[in-house]
């Protein structure tokens, strides 16, 4: 497979950048590097989206466990012990053989973060995923967050559900510095990652959200899936409280004038989960790239 489709070059010729993305597409490849296996060992968080099986909608949700719980047992091969909770809704795409997925390590504490790329197989302690992408982003947006506590008695809440965002999710929408967005495309997934100061993401109504496009990597890897197959899934997490706010729908960018670019997610499901991570992070230092958001 190579590393950009169609849906990736139109936008990188739209916008000038092939160049660029081709210099930095030659970092892309199936192998995971010594580096890339020593970070994954020590990470309490794995970043996960794909396609339900049975309806096709698009999720993002989140493994945890202590570190070690995700490690490379090859060099294209990752294992991760466990699984997400029953009720998840990415939970039958963990237990059907060859599921595109895609999955994010990402470290606040350090502000590093690694993509990987590839096709899932259930196995006996969980799941291993056969790498066909890895690569390492810049630490751009990501807020920096120095320590994490392990809450041992902390078990998932009645996830509250709906088709569109309540007046307390909107908050929380409001409220975030990050959020995980899924996407998909005809050969595989992906799950990136999106920060900023909070608000940068806003609510146009209960069921539209939309966000800015900072200046990244110039690979377009999530805004070419996007503009192939409109669906996606966004994942919220509360760093503190552990509650996440999962959304599944569609997502269109937008293009001003001067090349600006906006993301228009419409929501089709909502699933609120209280307590559902069982990791408590310190409070965010934000980073020195996240621009104002907008009034």
């Amino acid at each position: 497979m190579g590393v950009y489709h169609a849906g990736s070059r139109a936008l990188q010729d739209r916008l000038g950048v092939r160049e660029r993305a081709d210099h930095v597409g030659r970092s892309i490849g199936p192998d995971i590097k010594t580096v890339a296996a020593a970070f994954l060992e020590l990470q309490p968080l794995l970043l996960i989206g794909a396609a339900d099986p049975a309806d096709g909608a698009v999720w993002a949700s989140a493994l945890t466990g202590p570190p070690g719980f995700v490690r490379a047992t090859g060099p294209h091969r990752i294992a991760v012990a466990g699984g997400l909770h029953p009720a998840d809704p990415l939970a039958p795409a963990l237990v059907t053989d060859g599921t595109p997925v895609g999955t994010i390590a990402l470290d606040p504490r350090t502000r590093r973060r690694m993509r990987l790329n590839g096709r899932l197989h259930p196995t006996g302690r969980g799941f291993a995923v056969d790498a066909e992408q890895v690569f390492a982003n810049c630490p751009k947006y990501i807020q920096r967050r120095e320590s994490y506590t392990w809450v041992a008695d902390r078990t998932p809440g009645p996830a509250v559900t709906g088709t569109e965002l309540t007046p307390g999710q909107l908050a929380s929408v409001a409220a975030a510095d990050t959020f995980f967005l899924a996407t998909v495309h005809g050969n595989g997934a992906d799950v990136s990652h999106r920060g900023g100061n909070p608000g940068f993401v806003r609510a146009v109504s209960p069921r539209e959200l939309i966000w800015p496009d900072y200046p990244g990597n110039a690979m377009f890897l999530t805004l070419g899936n996007l503009a192939a197959d409109p669906r996606a899934g966004l994942l919220f997490p509360d760093w503190t409280t552990g509650t996440t706010l999962q959304l599944t729908g569609e997502a269109r960018t937008a293009f001003d004038a001067g090349g600006e670019r906006t993301v228009r997610f419409t929501v089709h499901r909502v699933i609120e989960t209280p307590s559902a991570l069982p990791l408590r992070w310190s409070a965010p230092e934000y980073s020195p790239a996240n621009p104002e958001p907008p009034r």
